[in-house]
Formats: C-alpha cells, structure tokens, sequence
C-alpha cells in the first residue's frame, strides 16, 4: 500500500521543493501539466540522480522494480523520519503524523510488514473485493444520475470520482452511511496537513475516536464487513494489537480514497483527449479491463514513492549510502521506452503491460484490485451512458502542486 496523501505532502515539502538542476525542474509550472517530458530528460541525462541536498531520484524502468524489492531500500517510519532530520528539513507536520499512524504495513519493513500484512490479506481477499461489483454498480449509477439530474454540465471529480471511493469503502468497512459526510469532512481536513496541523491533528484524533468507536461495536456485534473480520484475526495466530488493529483500519480506510479518485479523473481526461482510444472503448465495452491498466500507467495518480537507505547499495553504478532518502518515480518507469513501447501512447489493448503503478514486491498496493474494480466500473459507465461526453468549453485545468501526486482539482465536462 502507497503512503497516505498528507505523509508524502510532508515529505514534499521537506525534499522535493528543495532541490536542485534536474529535480527543480519538476516543481516548475510546465511540469504540474505534463511532468513526462521532465522524466524522460532524467532518465535520459541522470536516471540515478543525486541533488544537492542528497535525496536519490531513480526514474528507469530496471531500477525502480529492483528497489521496490529491495530490502536495503527500507520503508521503515524510524529511519525516514531521522533521514528527514539529517536534511535538516521542518519535520514537524511529518513527524507528528507518522506517531499518530504508528507501526502500520506502509510505515514497516520485513519481519512486522509480512506479520501486519498477512492479517489485512486474510480479510481483504479478491471474493471480498469482487463481491463489491454490484454495490459499486449501483453507486456509480446514482452518482451519474444526480449529476444529469443537475444540469447539462458536471465537474466530474466532484460528482463521481471523489464520492465514489468514500461510498465504497465505508460499505467495506461496515460504516454507516449517514456518516459519510462527517468522514469526508475529516479526510479533507488532515488530507491538508501542510496547511493547518493543528486542525489535521484534531481531524485525525476525533477520526481514531470514531474508528475505535466502530472496532468495539464490532467485537461486541460482528457483521459481514472488513473491520469484523480484521477483529476476528485477533484470536488468530500471529494476531494484531489493539494499536495496529486500529492503525491497519486508519490506512486501509484512508489510502484508496484519493488514488481511486484520480485513476478515475486522469484515466477519464486521457480518454477525452484521445478519442480514437475512447471510440475504441465505446465499440467494444469488454476493454475496460485492459483499458484501466493501460490508463494506470499513462497517467498514474501515485507519481513517486518513498524509501530510505538501511544498507549501502549500488544502482546505475551509483553508490547509495546508509540514510539517504530515496524518490522511486514510478510514473516514470511507466513511460520507459526500455520496458514499454512507444510508452508517450495511449493504447488501450497494450500487450504485456506490467506497470509499476501500484508498487511491486512486498509493498504492492493492498488496495490495488478494489481500486481497478472501482475505476472499471466508472470508466464502463460513463462511456456507456453518456455518449457525448466531452471538456468542457474553455474548460482550464488545474493540477495540485505536489510532484509525487497526479491529480487534478477538477475536470468540468460536458454531455
């Protein structure tokens, strides 16, 4: 599973935005639109670059998959946060939230990661997931229906791409529908913790409160939902605390909400601006499938990853050393003409796609398949339903000024 939004908008703020020559040029305007270009001159000049304040930036395709098994590459929260204080970045907003996560799967390293991560699968299974298809069905359709019910125009993020995984999850998770909006409110508060810790702090203290609210209810009154079946691996072997039954739940609830969002909303605006590919989609509905992994790796919401060095280890002939910290570009890899052919092409039939989008060995996202299941579902819908679906006129687009995320403040269409 990928780091929660507010951990990487730290570790933005406390790296990227300090660095150097090529690693400046993704903070620049033209690289919030379209940061490929900047990828390829990377891979191309410096594809195992180190900036002047020490941070490693891998963008081939070869490399990231080799690190992203890599034991010596360490996801570990004690070590990032002490290679964070050795920059001499302002760790307070990342510090204070890496505490509040605690020892979760994302924040911990083999033997923990294995242990906290075989539990969550036990749970998290793919008849769990795929028994979601109908209730996602369903809740794209009302989505779409309230947009068109609306008017003859809609910001797609706002009313279907973002409340979408938030539906889904709380039906997951057993939460009760009336809710939501007060779960929402929450994620938007600490998903901006570079803006207000204080108010993100708070946000997550009342959301922990809650989640171990519902854990109680659970154990007292289990039902068919993920939080019971995460309490009853407790009177299992290898069984979780209390402290990392409540952390696994914060993360699994928590992680999906914004990438599921916008694997929808850049997958949707690639489709528009290729309508050869979309008519495509349209003749023959069966792609959708293919056409999601194909819309993972053009335009991947998780831009980069991050590890830190726990033993020196050499890559592209560099030597990288105990304590560094480490940028894993996988929206990078996914454009490597090494691996991909023709990679700047959108191609939803693209043979042998393995992409790099959700991670790979022993951190690959959890989360990955409902993720996909969800945008299968959107993408079909849309296409299906709405036949002239198109930007808006004159429509301006905005992308969030983070380079380790991908995603767009809105998408105004119209049908």
């Amino acid at each position: 599973m990928h780091l929660t939004e507010t951990t990487d908008e730290a570790r933005d703020s406390a790296g990227l935005a300090r660095s150097d020559d090529l690693a400046a040029a993704l903070l620049t305007p033209e690289a919030r639109r379209d940061p490929y270009p900047f990828y390829a001159r990377m891979r191309r000049e410096d594809p195992v670059h180190r900036s002047a304040q020490g941070i490693w930036y891998l963008t081939r395709y070869a490399d990231v998959e080799a690190a992203l098994s890599d034991l010596r590459l360490s996801s570990d929260r004690d070590r990032m946060t002490r290679a964070y204080s050795a920059l001499g970045g302002d760790l307070k907003a990342f510090s204070r939230l890496t505490d509040r996560l605690g020892r979760v799967m994302s924040n911990t390293d083999p033997p923990d990661h294995a242990r906290l991560r075989k539990l969550a699968n036990r749970a998290f299974t793919a008849r769990r997931v795929e028994a979601l298809r109908d209730g996602i069905q369903r809740i794209v359709d009302r989505l779409i229906d309230e947009a068109v019910a609306a008017g003859p125009a809609m910001d797609l993020i706002e009313a279907v791409a973002s409340p979408l995984p938030l539906s889904v999850v709380c039906e997951l998770f057993g939460i009760p529908s009336e809710d939501l909006p007060q779960v929402k409110t929450w994620f938007q508060r600490f998903g901006r913790l570079s803006e207000d810790i204080d108010k993100s702090e708070a946000a997550i203290e009342q959301y922990e409160e809650y989640l171990a609210r519902l854990v109680r209810r659970r154990r007292a009154d289990p039902g068919d939902d993920l939080i019971s079946a995460l309490v009853a691996t407790q009177a299992q072997d290898d069984r979780l605390t209390d402290s990392e039954l409540l952390s696994t739940c914060f993360v699994l609830i928590t992680a999906g909400d914004e990438t599921t969002t916008h694997l929808v909303g850049n997958g949707m605006l690639a489709l528009l601006r290729h309508p050869g590919q979309l008519a495509r989609l349209r003749a023959d509905p069966a792609l959708v499938r293919t056409a999601v992994e194909e819309l993972a790796r053009y335009d991947t919401p998780t831009q980069a990853i991050v590890r830190v060095v726990a033993e020196d280890v050499e890559i592209g002939g560099r030597t990288l050393h105990e304590g560094e910290l480490v940028y894993l570009f996988l929206a990078a890899t996914n454009r490597d003409p090494e691996r991909f052919d023709d990679p700047d092409r959108l191609d939803l039939t693209r043979p042998g796609n393995r992409h790099l989008s959700f991670g790979n060995g022993p951190h690959f996202c959890l989360g990955g398949p409902l993720a996909k299941l969800q945008a299968e579902v959107a993408v079909g819908t849309l296409v299906r339903r709405l036949p002239n679906l198109r930007l808006a006129d004159g429509a301006g687009l905005d992308w969030r000024p983070n380079p380790l995320q991908r995603r767009l403040t809105a998408l105004p269409l119209t049908y």
